[in-house]
């Protein structure tokens, strides 16, 4: 086809082949243009199926997928996925035709029938069980050297079977996108589009194929990078991300991204700056550790007590620094408040007095100790805080005000209960709730003072003082009335109690009114 187009002879000539023969000049020359057209719709569709198909050479097939496109009729006939051969005919300068080869008639019948094709289906295989690559027809053939193949080995008369590594497969965008957060990582953690990184991380399905590589890499650049602060909160951010992705199977390798959390945690110096907020990091990665043992604790029974034992150990080992000894702190503290009760507190004092040199100007000299073993105070200020919040709300009813209205005179705190002192227990059973029960006995026996540290203190007294009788009398009036379970279940409450109790009172002589801060208000009201 020309550039000037389809020439109007050429339309009669196909006229008179359909047999129209009296077709008028002037309609051979209306229909050219149009004839023209639609060939090249067709042979643009055609192209395009050629580079579907990732071929540079257009073929037959290519023409009959346009027409089908198009919704016409194809052409029908012998197709060859090989290229036609034109060759030019003799005495004509712009004639060609197609160079059939001739077969002979008795090869075509004696050659085999070729295989019939298979219909479209979907299937599932084994792509690789424990290692190893299944030898089936789905899989690829395993390309392996001669020494690398799957033998059996003899040492020390002991037969050894070598398994073959299965290869990974990542495609092409998997493969860019990890690239690109590698990137923004180490370079650019501070920028805006770090952050939409992570929340990518944290959101998007299919990215499990690159968590082992995200894992090899938090590894590697944690071991190497100690003295780049923001590299290892970078790190950091992007482990968090990868455990907060519900898309993801993540739990196969926590016990690999665990001892680099852990060093982030408890680790003797972070950052090579006097600038670097080292102490933030270690919170960062605390809140992680129990963010983890929270999400996955329930898959591994021994993830928590392992990292328990791990932070146990750095905490009370006296040759380590103040700093691992904070980031032991946080870590446990992170692990909720019953960990901090068990496992922090009974070491409570000593340790206190251990660290109370470092904390005096006049016997630690160096502001830099000094500073540290106020940040190990106050983390354990925090966690011996918040175990008291979390026991005061279990036991609403521990420091709740009297429920009567309480008068004041000469100083004293009284209520209008006073008469009432030498009741039984059972007749206080009988009248009210166990929780009210002992607020109203401690209201009208404890006489604190208009001072309120000398009321706080009295009135922790009181009740310390209270619960041990009432808990024996309440036992006593519940064996009598023959339930033995509910007398263990309240045995136990009372002395819950009396433990919440003595707890506020220890805490209050080792931190003073700092413990105000975390008393609920309810409960401190109490005091005032």
């Amino acid at each position: 086809m020309s550039s000037a187009g389809i020439p109007k002879e050429a339309i009669e000539v196909i006229a008179q082949t359909v047999g129209i023969t009296n077709l008028s000049p002037e309609v051979s020359l209306a229909l050219a243009p149009d004839a023209e057209y639609r060939l090249r719709e067709i042979m643009q569709e055609a192209i395009k199926c050629m580079r579907h198909a990732r071929r540079t050479t257009l073929t037959g097939d290519d023409v009959d997928s346009a027409l089908t496109l198009r919704n016409v009729e194809p052409v029908y006939g012998f197709t060859s996925k090989d290229s036609l051969r034109f060759k030019r005919a003799g005495g004509f300068k712009d004639l060609y035709y197609v160079d059939d080869k001739v077969v002979e008639f008795k090869d075509v019948m004696e050659s085999p029938l070729p295989k019939p094709p298979l219909h479209t289906a979907v299937t599932a295989h084994w792509l690789a069980i424990e290692g190893i690559q299944p030898a089936i027809p789905e899989n690829p053939p395993v390309e392996a050297t001669a020494d690398a193949k799957r033998s059996e080995y003899k040492e020390d008369g002991l037969p050894v079977d070598i398994r073959l590594p299965v290869k990974h497969v990542l495609s092409r965008e998997l493969q860019l996108y990890f690239e690109k957060i590698k990137v923004l990582t180490m370079r650019r953690p501070d920028s805006v589009i770090f952050k939409q990184a992570l929340l990518s991380l944290a959101t998007d399905s299919g990215l499990h194929a690159l968590v082992p590589y995200f894992t090899h890499f938090i590894a590697d650049e944690v071991a190497r990078n100690l003295n780049n602060f923001s590299l290892l909160f970078a790190l950091m951010r992007v482990t968090r991300s990868l455990t907060q992705n519900s898309h993801i199977h993540i739990e196969p390798y926590l016990h690999q991204l665990l001892p680099s959390i852990l060093t982030c945690l408890v680790a003797r110096r972070l950052g090579h700056r006097l600038t670097d907020n080292h102490w933030e990091l270690r919170n960062f990665t605390a809140n992680l550790i129990g963010s983890i043992c929270k999400t996955f604790g329930h898959l591994y029974h021994n993830l928590q007590p392992r990292i328990t034992r791990t932070l146990v150990h750095a905490f009370l080992d006296p040759t380590k620094s103040l700093t691992q000894h904070y980031g032991a702190i946080q870590g446990l503290a992170a692990l909720g408040p019953s960990v901090v009760r068990l496992l922090i507190l009974p070491n409570l004092e000593p340790y206190l007095l251990l660290i109370e040199p470092d904390m005096q100007l006049e016997k630690q000299k160096n502001e830099v100790k000094r500073y540290e073993a106020w940040r190990v105070y106050g983390a354990l200020m925090r966690a011996a805080g918040l175990c008291l919040h979390d026991r005061l709300k279990i036991l609403p009813g521990l420091l709740t005000p009297p429920a009567r209205p309480i008068l004041k005179s000469n100083g004293k705190i009284v209520t209008g209960m006073a008469n009432k002192r030498k009741a039984s227990s059972d007749s206080l059973m009988q009248q009210q709730p166990p929780l009210k029960k002992m607020t109203t006995e401690a209201g009208a026996v404890g006489m604190m003072s208009m001072n309120p540290m000398q009321g706080m203190m009295g009135g922790v007294t009181s009740i310390s003082r209270q619960l041990p009788v009432l808990g024996e009398n309440m036992a006593g009036a519940v064996r009598d009335a023959g339930a033995k379970t509910s007398s263990l279940v309240l045995a136990q409450a009372w002395k819950d109690d009396m433990s919440a109790g003595n707890l506020l009172a220890s805490l209050f002589e080792l931190f003073g009114e700092r413990m105000f801060s975390f008393t609920p208000k309810p409960e401190l009201s109490f005091f005032l």
